[in-house]
């Protein structure tokens, strides 16, 4: 039979596993609440919108062109 490893050895052998799921492990996810594509487009198209209605406000030259 073989002898079992020592603590100097089972330390290495845990400090390698630990060091390589580090290594491999996904990177982590961003913080925040992420922001759909879809929801991004609505946010800026509802800012085009304002724009456009202030313009309109404004005299509307813009739309009367």
């Amino acid at each position: 039979m073989t002898e079992s490893a020592g603590n100097d050895e089972a330390v290495a052998i845990a400090a390698a596993i630990a060091r390589f799921e580090a290594e491999t492990a996904p990177a982590a996810a961003a913080t925040g609440e992420a922001i759909s594509p879809w929801q991004r487009a609505a946010l800026i198209e509802g800012i085009g919108a304002r724009v456009g209605i202030q313009d309109l406000d404004e005299g509307g030259s813009k739309w009367l062109s």
